[in-house]
C-alpha cells in the first residue's frame, strides 16, 4: 500500500514517501516566495556547463593569489627573488663578536692585537729586530684613535687596499708555517669595525726603501662587495728608512687590569724578547719594553701537507688539480715525508698503478688511495716549519716582567696532531712579594690566598679570553700540583704565588673560533702540554722541598742558638769550669752540631 503526503510543503521541509514500507525522506529546496514553481522546475532540469581547462588554471591560480594575499603566505616565486649572495664582510660585519669585536673594551684590545701581531710577522719575515710603538688618543668620551708604528720592511703601494680593506685576503692562509696571522682577516676587520663605528677610513703610512717617498693612504672596506674603496692615496715624508704606520678610529674603553691593553703588551714582551715595544699610554706614561736578545728568532721555512693530514676530499681534489704525470711523481712531490720508493709502496697497497694520471682518478680509488697512506708508516713531518722561543728566552721573558725567587722552563721535542707539526714550551715563575713564612719551618704561606696565574701563548701571541675554554686550561687542572708541594682543588688552578706560561707552537694553531682566543681539545696537544708543565713542575717541586729544608734547620738551628749558653751555665756549674772554658765549650758544640745538620 502506496501512502503518499499530498499536502504542498513549504521550503525547508521535509516529505515522507512510504512507497514500498520504506520511509525515504526527501528534502525541499529554498525558493523564493515570489517565484512560480514552473520556472524552478526548467532551471533544474538544465545542465550545468563544465569550464575549460584552462579556465580551472585561471581560475585556481586567482584563488591561490588572493589566498596568498589574504594569509601574507610568500611563494616559492617571492622566496626565489629575495635569494641573493652574501659578501663575507658583510656576514662578519653583522657578526663581529666571532672576530672579537664584542664590546667597546674588548674591540680597542683586539684592533691593537692585530696591528702589533702584523708588525711583529712582517720584521722577523725580514730579518729585523722589531721595534714598535702603540699610541693610544682619546677624541671623546667613546672614540679612539690608536696608532701602531713599525720598523718592517713595508708593504708594496699596490698592496696596501687589499691588505686593510678586504676580507680573508693574505699570504698565510695557505702556507704551512708558523706565523701570527693565518686568515687574512685580522686587520681588515679591525679597520671595517672602525667604520661601522665611527665613520672613519684606516689610515696607513709605509715605506718600502729610504731612497722613495712614503705612500700616503686612507681606505675603508665596501662591505656589500668586500672590496677596498680608496678615499685617498698620496706620497708623504716618513721619520723611518722603511716601515708602516697604522691610524684606525674606532668606538673603544680604556681600562686597566686583567684582559687590557696594558697587559696584552706585557705579555707580548715576555714571548719576543727579541723585540723592542714602546707603549704610549692613555694617560700620558710611557711605558718600554727595552729588547732582552738581540738574536732574530728562528725563521720557519714552509713545508709541504703531510699525508697523515690529508682528507679524503682534499686529497681527491688536489689529485685533480696536479700536475703531476704519474701518481707515484704526485705523492712524492706535493707531500712531505713520502720518498718515490714509499709512493710504489702506497700504490701498490690501493692496488692502483703508479704510472696512473693523477688527475684521472675516480673517487672511489682516490678512497683506496686515501686508506693506503693510513695504512702505511710515514715519518713525521719535518719541524724546521715552527719556531720555539727556547728555554733561555723564555725565562728571560719572565725575568724581564715578573720578578720572582725561581724560574724553570722546558721545550718539548716537535710533535704533530692531523698531520700538522705543533710544539709546547712551558715556563714557571715562583715567589712573590706576598710570600711570608711563619717561622714554625711547615713553609706556612700566604699561598693558599693566591691562585697561579696562568697564561696562555699561541704563535707568541697572548690568549687573554675564552681561558675555561682551551686546551692549555684543561691539561693544567688535570695535572696533579700535589706532587709538586702545592695545594689544589679539584678541577681548579693550583694554590701559590706563581705565574705558568704555556706556549703553542704550530704550522695551524687549531683555534675554537675565528677570534683566535682558545685552543681545541686535541688530545695530542694536551699530553704535550701536560708533559712540557710537568718537567717544570718537578723542578718547582725539587726547589719548594729544598727551601722547606732550609726553613726547617732554620728553625733548628735557631733553638740552638737559643738553649746553648744554657747547656755552657749548667756545665760550668756542675763542672766548676771558667768562662773561657764555656765560651769553648759551646762553640766546639755548636760547631759539632752544624756539622751533623747539614743541609
Amino acid at each position: 500500500m502506496n501512502i503518499t503526503a499530498k499536502k504542498k510543503l513549504q521550503p525547508n521541509q521535509m516529505s515522507f514517501n512510504f512507497g514500498g514500507g520504506t520511509a525515504v525522506a526527501e528534502s525541499v529546496p529554498d525558493q523564493p516566495e515570489n517565484q512560480p514553481e514552473s520556472e524552478t522546475k526548467t532551471r533544474k532540469s538544465k545542465k550545468t556547463k563544465k569550464p575549460s581547462k584552462k579556465t580551472e588554471k585561471v581560475l585556481k591560480q586567482r584563488q591561490e593569489k588572493t589566498h596568498s594575499e589574504r594569509t601574507g603566505a610568500a611563494t616559492a616565486e617571492s622566496m626565489a627573488a629575495k635569494q641573493r649572495d652574501i659578501s663575507i664582510s658583510e656576514f662578519f660585519a653583522k657578526n663581529r663578536h666571532l672576530l672579537g669585536f664584542d664590546n667597546p673594551r674588548k674591540s680597542l684590545l683586539t684592533a691593537i692585537k692585530e696591528a702589533v701581531d702584523n708588525s711583529l710577522d712582517a720584521c722577523e719575515e725580514a730579518l729585523i729586530l722589531p721595534e714598535i710603538t702603540v699610541s693610544i688618543k682619546q677624541l671623546t668620551e667613546k672614540k679612539f684613535t690608536v696608532t701602531i708604528k713599525d720598523n718592517g720592511p713595508g708593504i708594496v703601494d699596490k698592496q696596501i687596499p687589499n691588505i686593510f680593506a678586504k676580507l680573508l685576503y693574505g699570504s698565510k692562509f695557505h702556507s704551512l708555517k708558523m706565523s701570527r696571522g693565518q686568515q687574512g682577516i685580522g686587520i681588515s676587520a679591525a679597520g671595517m669595525y672602525g667604520l661601522l663605528t665611527t665613520g672613519e677610513p684606516v689610515q696607513i703610512i709605509s715605506r718600502t726603501d729610504k731612497r722613495k717617498k712614503a705612500s700616503h693612504y686612507h681606505v675603508q672596506i665596501d662591505t656589500s662587495k668586500n672590496k677596498p674603496l680608496v678615499v685617498l692615496d698620496e706620497d708623504c715624508d716618513f721619520d723611518l728608512p722603511t716601515g708602516t704606520q697604522v691610524i684606525i678610529t674606532l668606538e673603544g674603553k680604556y681600562q686597566k687590569g686583567k684582559q687590557s691593553v696594558d697587559e696584552y703588551l706585557v705579555l707580548t714582551a715576555m714571548a719576543n724578547p727579541h723585540a723592542a715595544i714602546i707603549y704610549n699610554s692613555l694617560d700620558g706614561s710611557v711605558y718600554e719594553y727595552k729588547r732582552q736578545s738581540k738574536k732574530p728568532p728562528f725563521v720557519p721555512v714552509e713545508i709541504k701537507p703531510h699525508p697523515y693530514g690529508v682528507e679524503l676530499g682534499l686529497l681527491y681534489k688536489m689529485a685533480k688539480e696536479s700536475t703531476a704525470k704519474r701518481l707515484s711523481a704526485f705523492l712524492h712531490h706535493d707531500f712531505s715525508r713520502v720518498s718515490s720508493n714509499m709512493a710504489s709502496d702506497i700504490c701498490k697497497k690501493a692496488k692502483l698503478s703508479k704510472n696512473a694520471k693523477p688527475a684521472s682518478l675516480s673517487l672511489k680509488e682516490a678512497e683506496a688511495l686515501h686508506t693506503a697512506i693510513n695504512e702505511t708508516k710515514i715519518m713525521a713531518p719535518p719541524v724546521n716549519c715552527i719556531g720555539p722561543i727556547g728555554e733561555n728566552e723564555l725565562e728571560q721573558g719572565l725575568k724581564r716582567t715578573i720578578e720572582a725567587d725561581f724560574y724553570a722552563a722546558s721545550t718539548r721535542k716537535p710533535s704533530v696532531y692531523r698531520g700538522n707539526p705543533f710544539l709546547i714550551e712551558a715556563a714557571i715563575a715562583y715567589g712573590f712579594k706576598t710570600t711570608k713564612d711563619s717561622g714554625n719551618g711547615n713553609g706556612d704561606n700566604e699561598d693558599t690566598q693566591v691562585q697561579m696565574e696562568l697564561k696562555r701563548f699561541a704563535n707568541r701571541v697572548p690568549l687573554l679570553y675564552q681561558q675555561g675554554a682551551c686546551a692549555i686550561h684543561k691539561a693544567v687542572t688535570e695535572i696533579n700540583w700535589r706532587n709538586y708541594s702545592l695545594s689544589q682543588s679539584r678541577g681548579a688552578l693550583p694554590m701559590g704565588p706563581m705565574v705558568l706560561m704555556v706556549h703553542i707552537a704550530s704550522v695551524w694553531v687549531p683555534f675554537t673560533s675565528e677570534s683566535k682566543e682558545a685552543i681545541a681539545h686535541y688530545p695530542e696537544i694536551i699530553k704535550e702540554i701536560k708533559l712540557a708543565v710537568q718537567e717544570c713542575g718537578r723542578k718547582l717541586g725539587m726547589y719548594l722541598r729544598r727551601q722547606k729544608r732550609i726553613r726547617q734547620e732554620m728553625v733548628k738551628r735557631g733553638y740552638i742558638e737559643t738553649y746553648l749558653p744554657y747547656i755552657g751555665e749548667a756545665l760550668q756549674e756542675i763542672l766548676v769550669l771558667k768562662d773561657s772554658q764555656v765560651k769553648t765549650i759551646v762553640s766546639r758544640l755548636k760547631e759539632v752540631l752544624e756539622k751533623t745538620r747539614q743541609i
